[in-house]
């Protein structure tokens, strides 16, 4: 397998929103009240070039995320993209040789903007989100919650992940998503409740796609949970597990806006390491 870290953009949101601070909802509106902005982080999204077909986890930004609903205090208040059109997905897998339909599966670990906003470049794909994500991002309690699902292209009808109880290190289900089992998608609730990570086995490695599970490897070791998960003790028993998968065995660990993701798998960094 060949990895790829593609950065579409970048986006800046509150030092409240990677670290959380205090608890419950005085917690969850720090992001939007506090006036300190973190520094400018990547948005990745990742190709992984696989004998049955290349997989894309997440579609990253796109560039009509510049222009955001100002009647939602998050998104008029907490956050900020920088991105041109040739940074998206799409032009930067033809750069890489990989076309549309190439891509023959895609996975989304949550349904936020800055991880579907890419959706348009995949009309030939097969999609894959967990079920519950799909539910959640729904109609107008899916916008009030941060969804932008009237953003979606018009054919977007994902599948929801096919949980088995099969276990993957500490965690007791999982999705195959190659037929070979070297590719597979586990739930890790928290940022969102659906949210799911993706777990790959490469030689003696295994790399872990994190979405935003963690904004950074050093908020998952230190089992420091973000400002806007809904629920604390799913955050945290989610962190916990990653920690045990990855203490099992050498792993790259790789958030979606962590700037060091794309030097880790470049240099094939391990968390032990």
């Amino acid at each position: 397998m060949r990895i790829h870290a593609i950065q579409t953009g970048r986006v800046q949101i509150k030092k409240a929103q990677i670290a959380g601070h205090g608890h419950g909802l005085w917690r969850q509106i720090q992001p939007i009240i506090s006036g300190e902005w973190a520094e400018w982080v990547p948005v990745y999204a990742w190709a992984i070039e696989h004998a049955e077909g290349v997989i894309v986890v997440d579609t990253g930004s796109g560039a009509h995320l510049r222009s955001l609903p100002r009647w939602h205090p998050y998104f008029r208040l907490a956050v900020r993209f920088e991105i041109e059109p040739e940074q998206e997905v799409g032009p930067q897998l033809r750069s890489l040789g990989i076309g549309a339909r190439d891509v023959k599966t895609l996975v989304l670990t949550h349904l936020h903007i800055d991880h579907d906003g890419g959706l348009a470049h995949f009309p030939h794909s097969r999609i894959f989100v967990d079920g519950g994500e799909i539910a959640r991002a729904a109609g107008i309690r899916g916008s009030l919650l941060g969804y932008l699902p009237r953003r979606w292209p018009s054919w977007f009808d994902p599948q929801p992940l096919a949980w088995l109880p099969s276990s993957h290190g500490p965690f007791a289900q999982s999705a195959r998503l190659t037929a070979a089992g070297d590719v597979i998608a586990v739930p890790t609730p928290g940022h969102t409740p659906n949210h799911v990570s993706v777990s790959m086995r490469d030689g003696e490695e295994q790399i872990v796609l994190a979405g935003d599970a963690s904004y950074s490897e050093s908020t998952m070791l230190c089992g420091t949970i973000d400002g806007v998960s809904p629920d604390e003790a799913a955050s945290t028993a989610t962190l916990a597990d990653i920690r045990a998968l990855c203490a099992a065995r050498p792993t790259i660990y790789l958030p979606t806006h962590d700037p060091r993701s794309a030097e880790r798998l470049a240099g094939r960094c391990t968390v032990a390491a």
